[in-house]
C-alpha cells in the first residue's frame, strides 16, 4: 500500500459517516427520498383532519398548494419530519399522544417552518460542507501520521496517536453539522410561533408538548453533551419559546369544540386499529360512553371480539351522528370484511354521498360491488373505481379491484392494464411491464389504454 492510498480510503469512510448523520434527528428534516415500504396509514377521516390543520399554516407560510402533502406514518413514536421539501410526515404516535388539537397543530407549525425555510436544501449544502471538512481533516491527519513515521518516531507512538489525529476531521465536521441543525430547529420553532399568531391560534400546545418531552428526556438530557445532539435540549426550547408564546394575544385561545371532537375521534380510530386489546380498554374503560370511546370500542369488537356486536355499535354511532360519513364507512368496512359485501353496499353508498371526494371510500364501495359476484353490479363497480382512481391515482388496491371487474366483463385488455397498474404501484415493475405488454396485445394500437401500457413498459426503476 502506498502512502497516497491511506488518505483516500479514510476520506471515503468519513464521507459515508457524515451522510448518515442526516438521519440522526428525531424530528425535523430528513434528507432522503421516501423509501418504498415505509409503513404509511391511509385514512380519509384522519387525512382530512390533518389537511384542515395544515391549510392555514401553509397559507401563512406561503407554501400552500397541491404539492404539499401530509402523510401518516404507522409508528408509535412522537415524531414528525419533512422530506423532499413538500412532504410532511406525521407519526401515528404524535396524533395519539397529542391531547388537544393545538398540541398537534404546534408540531405541524414547526415542520411548516422547515418547509418554508428551505431547510432540506440547505441541509444538503451543510452535509456537503461537513464532508469536505471531514475529508480534509482526515487527509491532513493521515499525512501527519505518515510524516511522524518518516521522521523516525517509534511505531508504537505513531500508532497511539493515529486514532485521535485521524478522527479529528470527522469530529469537527460532525459538531459543525449538528450545530447547523440545532440552529435550523430553533428557526423552525420561531417560525411556528409566527404562523400560529398569523392564524389566530395559540402556541400553548407547542410549549406543553416541549415541556412533556423535557420531562420524558430529563435524565438523558443531563448526561448529553449539548454539542453532540441535533436538536436543542427541550428545557432550552421551552425557555426560549414560552415567553414568545405568552406574548401573543392568542395564547389563551381554545380549540373549537367541533375540532376537539374530530381530534378525539381520530385518536380513537387510530387506537382502535393499532393498539392491543388491553391498551384500548385502558384508554377507553367500560364506563366511558363518550362518542370517541364508542368509536374505539366498535373497532375493538371488529378486530378482537363479536363482529355482529361491532356492527350494532356502528349503528349506534350512526344514530348519534347520521351525517358523519366515517361512521357509515366503518359500518360498511365491518360488513365487507366479515364476508357480507351486499349488506355493506348501502352503508358505503351513503358514506360516498356524504363525502363524494373521498377516493378511498369509493374504492371500498367498488370492492364491495365486485365482491358480490353479481354481474349486474359490474358497471357500477367500474364507474366507482374509475372515479376513485382519479382522486387516488396511486392506489394499488383500486386497480386490483378494477382488474377483477374488467376480467368478469371479459374485457381482457383493460383487465391486464389495470393489473399492470396495480403491480406498478406495488413496486413490482417486472410484473407490471409483462402485464402491460400483454394488455397491448388486446387494446387498439394508439388508443389511450395502449399508450398508458406503453408508458408502463418504458418505465424505469425509481431510485430511493
Amino acid at each position: 500500500m502506498t502512502s497516497h492510498a491511506l488518505p483516500r480510503r479514510l476520506a471515503a469512510t468519513a464521507l459515508a459517516g457524515l451522510v448518515a448523520l442526516t438521519s440522526l434527528a428525531p424530528t425535523g428534516v430528513v434528507e432522503a427520498q421516501v423509501p418504498r415500504g415505509l409503513p404509511i396509514i391511509r385514512d380519509t377521516e384522519i387525512e382530512n383532519l390533518l389537511r384542515d390543520y395544515a391549510r392555514p399554516l401553509f397559507r401563512a407560510a406561503g407554501v400552500g398548494g397541491s404539492q404539499t402533502n401530509v402523510i401518516i406514518v404507522n409508528d408509535r413514536g412522537f415524531n414528525a419530519f419533512v422530506a423532499n421539501g413538500r412532504r410532511m410526515f406525521i407519526n401515528a404516535g404524535a396524533i395519539l399522544d397529542s391531547r388537544t388539537p393545538n398540541e398537534l397543530i404546534g408540531v405541524m407549525a414547526h415542520e411548516t417552518g422547515h418547509i418554508a425555510g428551505g431547510h432540506l436544501a440547505r441541509l444538503r449544502e451543510a452535509v456537503e460542507r461537513a464532508q469536505i471538512i471531514a475529508a480534509l481533516g482526515m487527509i491532513v491527519g493521515a499525512a501527519g501520521v505518515a510524516a511522524g513515521a518518516t521522521m523516525g518516531r517509534g511505531a508504537a507512538g505513531v500508532g497511539e496517536a493515529a486514532p485521535g489525529v485521524l478522527m479529528a476531521g470527522p469530529h469537527i465536521a460532525m459538531r459543525s453539522l449538528l450545530s447547523y441543525q440545532r440552529g435550523e430547529e430553533a428557526a423552525a420553532d420561531r417560525a411556528a410561533i409566527n404562523y400560529l399568531n398569523a392564524t389566530g391560534q395559540s402556541a400553548k400546545g407547542m410549549v406543553e408538548t416541549f415541556r412533556r418531552l423535557q420531562n420524558e428526556s430529563m435524565l438523558a438530557a443531563r448526561r448529553a453533551d449539548p454539542y453532540t445532539i441535533s436538536h436543542p435540549i427541550p428545557a432550552d426550547r421551552v425557555a426560549i419559546i414560552e415567553p414568545l408564546a405568552k406574548a401573543s394575544p392568542h395564547y389563551n385561545a381554545a380549540d373549537p369544540p367541533d375540532r376537539v371532537m374530530r381530534h378525539n375521534l381520530a385518536r380513537a380510530k387510530l387506537a382502535g386499529f393499532l393498539d392491543r386489546q388491553e391498551s384500548i380498554t385502558r384508554r377507553f374503560p367500560p364506563g366511558d360512553n363518550s362518542l370517541p370511546a364508542r368509536y374505539a370500542r366498535a373497532i375493538q369488537m371488529f378486530r378482537f371480539g363479536d363482529r355482529n356486536r361491532a356492527s350494532a355499535l356502528a349503528d349506534e354511532l350512526i344514530r348519534a351522528q347520521p351525517g358523519n360519513p366515517y361512521f357509515h364507512e366503518i359500518k360498511g368496512q365491518i360488513l365487507l370484511e366479515t364476508g357480507q359485501p351486499a349488506a355493506a353496499i348501502p352503508s358505503l353508498r351513503r358514506a360516498v354521498s356524504l363525502a363524494p371526494n373521498a377516493g378511498l371510500i369509493r374504492i371500498m364501495l367498488g370492492h364491495a360491488l365486485v365482491a358480490t359476484g353479481n354481474p349486474a353490479q359490474l358497471d357500477e363497480a367500474v364507474r366507482e373505481l374509475r372515479l376513485a382512481l382519479q382522486r387516488e391515482p396511486e392506489a394499488a388496491d383500486g386497480y386490483r379491484q378494477l382488474a377483477i371487474a374488467y376480467g368478469r366483463k371479459n374485457d381482457r385488455g383493460q383487465a391486464d392494464l389495470s393489473a399492470a397498474q396495480a403491480a406498478l404501484h406495488d413496486g413490482d415493475l417486472n410484473t407490471a411491464r409483462g402485464l402491460a405488454r400483454r394488455a397491448q396485445g388486446s387494446l387498439p394500437n394508439g388508443s389511450p389504454g395502449w399508450l398508458r401500457a406503453e408508458d408502463i413498459v418504458n418505465q424505469r426503476p425509481q431510485r430511493n
